[in-house]
């Protein structure tokens, strides 16, 4: 398997853990048996339970765009140096991306975001030329 699709294989991971450590979060906030029930009226997460929530909810959004980059690049044959590099500094980005939401790290987190987003739309335009 090549360094990309190893990557994407590990941010599903990183996406696996985020939503184990957000549901833990949210059933003390909220109590297991609001979190097992329809929630028709789930009171809305706040705090750390919040910030997960939105961190998990960003990390999908981004792995979305991530998966097509790795597919492009990989059903393309354009694996190279720069499409690893990218690769990788996405990965590193999403994982600093959850602390830096949850602790509120100001102007970091965007900024630790803008780059996770650079690495992966230069990943797509190295695959087209």
């Amino acid at each position: 398997m090549g360094v990309e699709l190893t990557v994407l294989a590990l941010a599903g991971l990183l996406q696996g853990l985020q939503f184990v450590g957000f549901s833990i979060a949210a059933n003390r906030q909220i109590g297991p048996q609001a979190a097992m029930g329809p929630r028709d009226d789930c009171p809305a997460l706040t705090g750390a339970a919040g910030r997960l929530h939105r961190a998990l909810n960003n990390h999908f959004e981004g792995l979305i765009l991530f998966t097509l980059a790795t597919v492009v690049v990989t059903a393309g044959q354009q694996e190279s140096a720069l499409t690893s590099a990218c690769a990788w500094i996405y990965l590193l980005a999403r994982i600093l991306y959850v602390p830096a939401y949850l602790l509120g790290w100001v102007p970091w987190r965007s900024a630790i975001w803008a780059v996770g987003f650079a690495a992966t739309m230069l990943m797509i335009l190295a695959a087209l030329f």
